[in-house]
């Protein structure tokens, strides 16, 4: 019922609203149309009148010419004659205009008399000029012909014509202000009567309309009000009109929605606490990490310590007893400078490892890369080690990769360095008599080195440290514990990766990844 109260008020509005625009542009339209008339009669007044004077001008120049001699005014009768040639044109159309705009009823004899006052205007000039050829001594007074001229065609005739015309036309022109005038009452009258009419129509719509949105909008805005103030169990009712009914349910899901966000709210604070607490856990986790890495680094500093300490404590020991021989012959020197050389390469190669790993750090590791033939390199490893270890088994599987031979620009030097770090693990590792695998395989963009062996393997728990410096799972076992790291550091420096998979029982796989073209 409410829409179809809003229809009928709009449709009565706009009904109302398009006879007053009609009206409007049908009254624009005729004063448009009568203003222009009105102008065209106004014109043509206008000329009528300037014909008028012009013509007596001329008359009076000719005049003149019977005066005083022919040739006195040529001239300006010339121009008077042109200008009422050219006024006459302009009457002509302006009257055919003013026939076609008001009809011939109104404009009765305008055109007609028009031809007749230009004929009357040529018999006058023509019956100068006779007079002028006649060249009749006789005064001006006495010739009966100039007088019948002067006083009867042009005082009476043309007098007669030229204010018959002027006459005519001031009438057309009041009787066109005379429409115009009784258009512009008209136009008020209907003005007020449509106010009269519509202004009613008007005060009684607005109050009406008035009267229907208020109580409901009240409603509404009261009930938004409660739900803005954090009141997101309110609900507005659902009985106001049908119109509102859409609004009142968007506003309720509003406010459902809203207590649900509040709710995820307070879930999600709940869980950002949980993963703080998490995070914090994992915190603690790794600081226990980085304690434990501390730990092992004491370990270090202590083995390091002992290693540096071995070879001096043999070195001091045997210049000692060869100090203190009475008459020690070549051969004990020899055998104890042979000694003092032992330990001292040792101690060089253990400094030059850990120079290599603080150079890595600050990354002022320099490698020479060069092009060179990766089949032949891990061959030549292998025979290496074979002649080194003939009791162990070394196998290397290249599937068809020799054929076309495999390029990478890399530090040769360095890779070889990997590689005998890795299998020199592999062996120290695993049993005498397992076999060690190297396997080699290659994509367009990288190299894939593995050395697999038949250990024990490694455990989850120190798989994640296979790779630092210092770690030594057999605390037995010889070295310092930086093969891994230097590997490690090696490979990086390449733009390479390493990495290891073990179960334990199964032995590992330690695998390098080098891309075939080195990277500036």
């Amino acid at each position: 019922m409410y829409k179809r109260k809003l229809f009928l008020f709009g449709f009565i509005s706009a009904a109302v609203l398009v006879v007053a625009l009609t009206g409007v542009a049908v009254s624009a339209y005729i004063t448009k149309e009568n203003l222009r008339q009105s102008a065209t009669a106004q014109a043509l007044l206008s000329e009528h009148q300037m014909l008028s004077s012009t013509s007596y001008r001329l008359f009076k120049q000719l005049t003149d010419e019977l005066i005083f001699g022919r040739n006195a005014n040529q001239a300006e009768v010339r121009n008077k004659q042109e200008l009422i040639e050219q006024s006459l044109h302009v009457i002509r159309e302006l009257e055919m205009r003013q026939r076609n705009d008001l009809g011939p009823d109104i404009t009765q004899g305008s055109v007609e008399d028009t031809d007749e006052l230009q004929s009357l205007i040529t018999e006058i000039i023509d019956e100068f000029n006779a007079v002028i050829a006649m060249n009749d001594s006789t005064p001006l007074r006495q010739q009966e012909r100039v007088q019948r001229l002067l006083e009867f065609t042009i005082d009476n005739k043309f007098r007669e014509a030229i204010n018959a015309a002027v006459t005519r036309q001031g009438n057309v022109v009041s009787a066109t202000n005379a429409r115009i005038e009784a258009l512009n009452s008209a136009i008020v009258w209907f003005s007020i009567i449509l106010c009269v009419l519509v202004g009613p129509f008007i005060v009684f719509g607005c109050v009406w309309l008035f009267n229907q949105l208020y109580q409901p909008l009240t409603v509404i805005g009261s009930g938004t009000q409660i739900i803005a103030s954090g009141n997101y169990h309110f609900r507005l009712p659902e009985n106001l009109d049908e119109e509102f009914h859409s609004l009142v349910q968007s506003l309720n899901q509003l406010a459902g929605q809203m207590a649900e966000h509040e709710k995820q709210e307070e879930n999600m604070r709940s869980q950002l606490q949980y993963e703080v607490d998490q995070r914090t856990s994992e915190l603690t986790e790794a600081n226990r990490q980085l304690t434990l890495i501390d730990s092992r680094r004491k370990q270090f500093i202590a083995d390091i310590s002992h290693e540096l300490r071995t070879p001096l404590t043999i070195i001091r020991g045997e210049a000692q007893v060869t100090l203190r021989q009475n008459n020690p012959d070549t051969e004990d020197y020899r055998s104890a400078l042979q000694t003092v050389l032992d330990q001292v390469v040792g101690l060089s190669v253990l400094v030059d490892d850990l120079l290599l790993l603080a150079r890595a750090e600050i990354n002022q590791l320099r490698l020479y890369p060069g092009d060179f033939q990766v089949v032949d390199a891990l061959e030549s490893q292998v025979a290496q080690w074979q002649r080194k270890m003939p009791l162990r088994s070394f196998r290397l599987n290249v599937g068809d990769i020799q054929q076309p031979p495999l390029f990478i620009r890399a530090d040769e030097q360095r890779l070889r360095q990997v590689m005998t770090i890795l299998i020199d693990n592999a062996v120290r590792y695993s049993d005498p008599d397992t076999p060690i695998d190297i396997s080699l395989c290659a994509t367009p963009e990288n190299v894939m080195i593995s050395v697999k062996d038949q250990g024990d393997g490694i455990s989850p728990a120190d798989l994640q440290y296979i790779f630092e410096r210092f770690v030594r799972f057999r605390p037995r076992t010889d070295g310092a514990g930086l093969g891994l790291s230097i590997a490690r550091a090696l490979v990086e420096a390449h733009h390479g990766d390493i990495h290891v998979e073990s179960e334990q029982g199964q032995g590992s796989v330690f695998t390098v990844v080098i891309p075939r073209q080195s990277q500036k």
